[in-house]
């Protein structure tokens, strides 16, 4: 396994939309071993491959508190939508920045292959709901900022650019594609 580098907004390859995947192969299976890894490390509840600029339909997930339950979906699709919730988010490629949206479904049903590829259906309320939905809408190229004001996006993306240049030593070069 390996850890994966994760974009950080507002870099460009987050609004890439994500690929169905064809087969669950091995480098599928590897991907998402990849991906669980990289989230337990970044000490996330979820990530989708577009956050690690693989642009495949495969996202994973772990809401339980002991890190003992982790789920994947690959070519998730939501099916069904039940109420609606109000939850404060955060995201791994907006690291530090915490919001409440007004924008989730209280409840799911999804639709996915698993990492063997066989197909199941799973209903979501919860944290788990609001989880799946988040890394969905990564695979959509979409992030949890565009629900936001033009204001906050405008405010956040300012931040995460000082903060970036402040990790770098003066007179190195960065290791992360350049910001457009």
């Amino acid at each position: 396994m390996a850890k994966l580098t994760i974009l950080e907004y507002p870099d460009p390859r987050l609004r890439t939309k994500a690929q169905p995947v064809e087969a669950v192969d091995d480098s599928v299976r590897r991907l998402v071993e990849d991906l669980l890894e990289t989230m337990y490390e970044a000490k996330g509840v979820g990530l989708a491959a577009t956050q690690v600029n693989v642009h495949q339909r495969v996202l994973v997930t772990d809401v339980s508190a002991d890190r003992t339950d982790p789920r994947v979906f690959v070519n998730p699709q939501i099916i069904e939508r039940e109420g609606s919730t109000e939850a404060e988010e955060g995201c791994l490629s907006v690291p530090g920045i915490f919001d409440t949206l007004r924008a989730r479904s209280e409840k799911i049903r999804v639709r996915a292959l698993d990492r063997a590829g066989v197909p199941f259906e799973l209903e979501a309320d919860g944290l788990l709901a609001v989880c799946i939905q988040h890394e969905i809408d990564h695979l959509d190229g979409k992030l949890f900022v565009d629900y936001l004001s033009e204001l906050k996006r405008n405010r956040i993306r300012k931040k995460l650019e000082k903060e970036r240049r402040d990790r770098v030593p003066v007179g190195a070069t960065p290791t992360r594609s350049p910001v457009l």
